[in-house]
């Protein structure tokens, strides 16, 4: 009989305020440079990423990670979300990162080289927690509607109610909430 091993090895880090400072810049030099590029090519590019990442049989971090970019492009691409000006915009700022030719990491580096694009994923996903969270809620909105659900909104309602929240949401954070790099810095020391 033969018996299957499986290893695994759980690699543990730690970034610290001026490692997760850097990470901010990059990501912030990125929305500053968004006006120099197409919508539609920032869009594909992170799509790319996310179908090129999930193609190379990665680690289990890396596809939860590209799953998420998947929901960020997936919400400008919704007909039905129908993101526009400045909610759009917040998106497409974020995405601008990956149409970046210049990786931290070499994408093909085996096990590693998405590592760089996690980490500006989970900043991503801490600076769209309003967005990704309606988003989320519209589309388990829109499978009810489909399954004939008695309690489904209507599309247009569901859409301007969430949207409506997720702006509520998204200032209130920005008023008040801890900053984005205390979060970031507690989420890394959790994990």
């Amino acid at each position: 009989m033969d018996v299957q091993v499986s290893e695994t090895l759980r690699i543990n880090f730690e970034l610290g305020p001026d490692d997760i400072e850097y990470f901010r810049k990059r990501l912030s030099n990125a929305r500053r440079n968004r006006a120099l590029r197409d919508d539609d090519r920032v869009i594909l590019a992170a799509e790319a990423l996310a179908v090129k990442a999930l193609e190379s049989n990665p680690p289990t971090f890396v596809v939860s990670r590209m799953l998420t970019l998947q929901n960020m492009v997936d919400m400008l691409k919704d007909r039905d979300w129908s993101l526009e000006n400045d909610d759009r915009d917040r998106v497409l700022e974020v995405l601008a990162y990956f149409a970046d030719p210049n990786d931290i990491i070499p994408d093909e580096l085996p096990g590693i080289g998405f590592l760089d694009d996690t980490i500006m994923i989970d900043l991503a996903s801490i600076d769209l927690a309003p967005e990704l969270e309606a988003y989320a809620e519209f589309c388990a909105n829109r499978d009810d509607l489909a399954a004939k659900m008695a309690d489904a909104q209507p599309l247009k309602v569901a859409r301007d109610e969430l949207q409506s929240r997720m702006r509520r949401r998204r200032r209130r954070r920005a008023g008040g909430a801890s900053s984005g790099t205390d979060i970031i810095t507690s989420l890394f020391h959790a994990g």
